[in-house]
């Protein structure tokens, strides 16, 4: 997948900018604030339909503004994805996208056909945060590939949440009742029992593709493991799940079973990566989290999705930011946006490995190709 062409209007510091982008590698380079990330970010919402870090479209809206627009124009080799992708965000009204020129009625149709994978500092929420941040992860991932589990993952968490609305309104009224709990079961048992199967065959693919990667950025002596858990896996009758847990929800007053408490456990060396990793082992876990995702993708779709690397230098030390380059400079990997501050640092770095970068100089939301 090569995005060639990207144009912003009022996204977040850009007023109106303009870039064109080769095939491999771009390099973004400028002080902090100077609008790097978003780039990737604008890149993100063509990919996903939404930002990768602010959820509410309209604070992405430079101020004082009522719209933003995002164009991006495409080339894949297969001929099969799209060839523009446009994204228009109003305040309070609907978020437009159109495909080649047509609107996109459920923009959920639209994930897996522009794939992409960013890697963010933000990503440490993958370590540090809770167990719907490593769910988030599963269903990125996944969703880009799996039309169906995409699909069950709308229509459970739909049923999810007026469950929930429903344990909250008895609670208020203070009374109980099973009976009136069966219909939301219902609607989340067949869709939930199908995300537990999905997610279970996913790790079990997933998990070699990994341990290759991490093996290359920090080498054999780190042994590194990922473990899906999920309640599914001692009670695998998903009825059986819910109605097991109807006294806790009524005194919880929400539903606390289900596949939406699933988690990954992420170790090396059989301890908690989040409690004894280093700032290097961590980043470079999630490092190998991420590009095992490309490769799944690549693999899954046919497709090399874009690959976003938001600030990933820092907290890597010079072995293993050269081995992390090496990789992504192979012929495996596709089109590559990298940001950073340190112009020199990029030179360096690709001198070292001997390949090219274009370079792109961004400063209060102004580009200029170096």
């Amino acid at each position: 997948m090569h995005l060639y062409h990207l144009s912003l209007q009022w996204f977040k510091n850009y007023s109106a900018a303009q870039a064109t982008f080769p095939e491999k590698i771009t390099s973004l380079v400028g002080n902090n604030g100077a609008g790097k990330t978003n780039i990737l970010d604008a890149v993100h919402y063509l990919s996903f339909c939404k930002s990768y870090f602010n959820a509410a479209d309209s604070q992405n809206i430079t101020h004082g503004n009522e719209q933003f627009s995002i164009l991006g124009k495409f080339r894949s080799p297969s001929g099969n994805a799209p060839e523009s992708v446009h994204c228009v965000v109003r305040k309070s009204q609907r978020k437009l996208f159109r495909v080649n020129g047509k609107e996109v009625d459920r923009l959920a149709d639209h994930i897996g056909k522009i794939p992409s994978v960013m890697v963010s500092p933000y990503d440490h929420v993958l370590i540090d945060g809770g167990s719907e941040e490593r769910r988030r992860y599963l269903d990125v991932v996944i969703s880009q590939y799996d039309r169906t589990y995409l699909d069950d993952l709308i229509h459970y968490n739909r049923a999810l949440m007026q469950r929930n609305a429903l344990l909250r309104q008895m609670a208020a009224e203070n009374r109980f009742s099973a009976a009136l709990l069966e219909p939301w079961d219902e609607q989340m048992i067949n869709p939930g029992t199908r995300i537990f199967e999905t997610r279970s065959r996913f790790i079990e693919d997933f998990i070699p593709v990994f341990y290759s990667l991490y093996r290359q950025l920090a080498g054999d002596a780190e042994p590194s493991a990922i473990t899906y858990v999920s309640q599914l896996q001692s009670a695998p009758v998903y009825r059986d799940i819910l109605a097991g847990s109807l006294e806790k929800d009524r005194i919880l007053r929400y539903s606390s079973a289900g596949v939406h408490k699933d988690d990954l456990t992420l170790s090396i060396s059989g301890v908690n990566v989040k409690r004894f990793g280093s700032q290097g082992q961590q980043k470079s876990f999630i490092l190998a989290l991420k590009l095992a995702q490309f490769r799944f993708l690549h693999h899954a779709l046919g497709i090399k999705p874009i690959l976003l690397l938001d600030d990933v230098f820092d907290k890597l030390d010079r072995n293993r930011i050269e081995r992390l380059m090496e990789m992504v400079n192979s012929d495996d990997f596709g089109q590559i946006l990298i940001t950073d501050t340190n112009a020199s640092r990029i030179h360096t770095i690709f001198s070292g490995i001997a390949a090219q970068t274009d370079i792109i100089q961004i400063d209060n939301g102004n580009i200029a190709r170096l």
